[in-house]
């Protein structure tokens, strides 16, 4: 039995309003999963609901396993008919008993994002698309974002008339689809949209799910793109029973597609809603959340709200700015050392910061230090060559349709069949509007093939030998069979190199996955395996508890917490970002920057340190900036810690005297002064050339960068070497020539 009386009023009143529509604001730390969990409870043990009508649904399989596990203990007998599962989950186990109604085969495969680039490569080739001025990357981005809004090639190429660019996008599309339909496949996003297709289509399976999930809990509501609005709107067309919990000022992923319009107006799609605040934060100490709402409070799209805690207001902020991005990574090191030799643990911390390619300065950092780190998102387990190749021998097994994963591994490891011969087989499987492995299987009846379908013939045989083991193998032996058969570790072994070790090692963890599966698996299948391994996700990498500092990015963070944390690079330019500063659209992206910079700041339990870096190299050039707007919008009284002034740069361990950017970083902060020449002074080959309309001290304008005082300017031989303090972006270096600055 599930007790109440541990719920604030405000959990309480969420937990038991079970009727109609209801939306749940969850300010960051406020409990929403033990309310979840509780009001889940609360259905099934004071209302009296059948567990079996009962649907939650979230993001991660991280946050739906935890919810799962808190639900079976709180519920107990009963709670395994709940489904308690991610979106993708959910139209995955829909789809795999009606997807044949929308002409799929159930058996379908889901292809990730390495089979989309494969298969947008194919088409693109096809449609003699040249890739190096059209990007196939940027035709799944658009194709992703139209099936995120549910619309279809049809209608994406009835929206594209008298727009040449979007027309070549509409082909795309149609034919990517093709290919998907041809190797009975769908993507992730197809995952929801087909899923919505169903439901619109046929009025008895919608109505079978409208029955069977009459109350319906969606978690992170914030995060909903179109298309999972219009799931959740179908599921609960019928008894309205429709309970979301987000956090507005949480709504962080628009690149994917979130539409935080779900949320902002809900009130809107379902006018009898009721709306309960959850304000009261469990996690974060009260300077730090008096932080985060200051931030925040600066944002107009937003439902108000004000975190608060019973907690005493813990330490102050500690703000630091330095130099240097150098200085920054060892200062973090060093704080993060002090932190454990006072009794603390690696794991206490992590790192955020606004892009990946700001980790690799803390990683040199904390190598150098011995300082044990996890980089979260960076290549994905998965996304392996090696488990990739065994993943395709299961899906070639699994689903003899899916053309990309059989030409993957036909020749791998080689078997002497060539480009040449694949295509040969492709052609006329086209031809005859076939499989490709379904040709491959009558190789030596295709004229073109000729002899080399003696080389296919083994790979078949191969195949239909581990089919047909595959209804009594479980899915390790599988792999060990397949292993064992082809000899793929026997060549990484015989190349005797580190690299092809910890290939090896990869695999002994696949098979380490695949015997997880199996064990906490009721039935365990090969397409099930398939499934939970194409549905994991970055953040389901980080393991709790385990000893190590934690480097993720803002987004990655999300749903984290850590009791020290350090939010890196708070400079105009980098967070919020030059390209947020500088777009058309700059208001509602410097929301959206504003909200990350929020989960940022609430990931911290006790202790947060935000630091800053006068100049950091990017794309190999060095960039001043000037402290975050974000920074300055925290008041002054909860911040402690000083600017750091006129620091040198630290003397470099012999490991990293080579280092470009301490190089750099050593040349621009030298001690030697510059010695300043008057413009009028210059009388060099090219500068004697030049005239500038300004001087030291004029107001000027560059095209992207505003209006700026010039603070130097000097002889550089070729060019003029100008200075400029700009309003909104900081410090620039830039030569003459090329700024084209003009006197205000």
């Amino acid at each position: 039995m599930a007790t109440y009386d541990t719920l604030n009023a405000q959990q309480y009143e969420a937990v038991t309003t079970t009727e109609g529509a209801l939306l749940i604001i969850a300010g960051a730390g406020s409990g929403k999963t033990r309310v979840l969990t509780h009001r889940t409870a609360y259905l099934i043990e004071e209302k009296g609901i059948n567990p079996y009508n009962i649907m939650a649904i979230t993001f991660t399989n991280k946050a739906a396993s935890e919810m799962r596990e808190r639900i079976d203990n709180m519920v107990g007998f009963g709670a395994e008919s709940i489904w308690v599962t991610t979106f993708h989950s959910t139209c995955v186990r829909i789809l795999r008993r009606f997807a044949d109604h929308i002409g799929f085969d159930t058996s379908f495969t889901i292809y990730d994002a390495d089979d989309q680039k494969q298969v947008m490569k194919e088409v693109c080739k096809r449609l003699e698309i040249d890739t190096k001025i059209y990007k196939e990357k940027m035709f799944l981005n658009v194709i992703s974002s139209a099936k995120d809004n549910l619309t279809d090639p049809t209608e994406f190429a009835l929206n594209a008339t008298g727009d040449y660019a979007r027309q070549r996008q509409a082909q795309v599309y149609r034919e990517y689809q093709a290919v998907l339909k041809k190797n009975n496949a769908m993507d992730f996003d197809d995952l929801i949209m087909k899923t919505v297709e169903l439901f619109k289509s046929d009025v008895e399976v919608l109505d079978y799910y409208q029955e069977r999930f009459k109350y319906i809990m969606v978690d992170e509501y914030q995060d909903t793109n179109t298309a999972q609005f219009e799931l959740i709107r179908l599921l609960a067309g019928k008894y309205g029973n429709l309970c979301v919990v987000g956090d507005d000022d949480q709504s962080i992923y628009k690149f994917r597609g979130a539409n935080i319009r779900n949320i902002l107006n809900f009130e809107q799609y379902f006018p009898q809603a009721k709306v309960i605040k959850l304000e009261q934060n469990y996690r974060s100490t009260q300077n730090i959340l008096d932080a985060a709402n200051s931030v925040i409070a600066h944002n107009v799209g937003r439902k108000q709200k004000v975190l608060w805690t019973d907690q005493a207001a813990g330490e102050k902020i500690h703000f630091k700015q330095f130099d240097t991005a150098y200085d920054e990574a060892e200062y973090v090191a060093a704080d993060i050392e002090k932190q454990v030799r006072a009794g603390g643990s690696y794991s206490d911390s992590a790192v955020l910061y606004r892009t990946n390619a700001q980790s690799r300065m803390f990683e040199e950092r904390f190598i150098a230090e011995n300082i044990p780190y996890k980089l979260v998102g960076g290549v994905n387990f998965y996304a392996r060559k090696e488990i990739k190749d065994i993943l395709a021998y299961l899906k070639t097994i699994d689903n003899a349709k899916d053309d990309l994963a059989v030409k993957r591994i036909i020749n791998i490891p080689k078997r002497g069949i060539g480009a040449t011969t694949i295509n040969k087989v492709q052609t006329y499987a086209d031809g005859n509007e076939m499989s490709f492995y379904d040709a491959a299987k009558i190789a030596d009846e295709i004229p073109t093939v000729g002899r080399s379908a003696a080389k296919i013939a083994p790979f078949v045989t191969f195949i239909q030998t581990m089919r047909s083991k595959a209804n009594f193998l479980s899915v390790p032996e599988l792999i060990q069979n397949i292993i064992q058969d082809t000899g793929y570790v026997r060549e990484l072994e015989a190349e005797n190199t580190p690299e092809a070790d910890a290939r090896v090692e990869n695999i002994d963890e696949l098979i380490s996955k695949a015997v997880t599966y199996e064990e906490s698996t009721e039935v365990p299948t090969l397409s099930g395996f398939l499934e939970e391994v194409a549905l994991v996700a970055d953040i389901d990498e980080v393991v709790e508890g385990s000893e190590y500092v934690v480097l993720m990015t803002l987004h990655s963070a999300k749903g984290l917490e850590f009791p020290n944390v350090y939010l890196a690079g708070l400079e105009d330019g980098l967070f919020p970002s030059y390209m947020t500063i500088t777009s058309d659209n700059a208001d509602e992206e410097m929301e959206e920057e504003r909200r990350l910079c929020y989960v940022g700041i609430t990931r911290a339990m006790k202790r947060l340190t935000i630091t800053s870096a006068k100049m950091r190299m990017v794309r190999g050039e060095t960039m001043y900036s000037k402290v975050s707007r974000f920074v300055s919008e925290i008041p002054v009284d909860l911040l402690s810690g000083t600017v750091a002034t006129g620091k040198s740069i630290p003397r470099p361990s012999q490991t990293e005297k080579t280092s470009p950017y301490v190089n750099a970083a050593k040349q621009i902060l030298r001690e030697k002064p510059i010695v300043k020449v008057p413009v009028k002074a210059f009388s060099t080959n090219a500068t004697d050339q030049m005239t500038l309309s300004y001087r030291e001290g004029d107001r000027v304008h560059h095209i992207k960068f505003g209006e700026g005082t010039v603070t130097q300017i000097i002889a550089g031989g070729r060019d003029y070497e100008v200075t400029v303090d700009f309003d909104r972006f900081g410090t620039k270096k830039m030569f003459a020539s090329f700024a084209k600055l003009k006197k205000v």
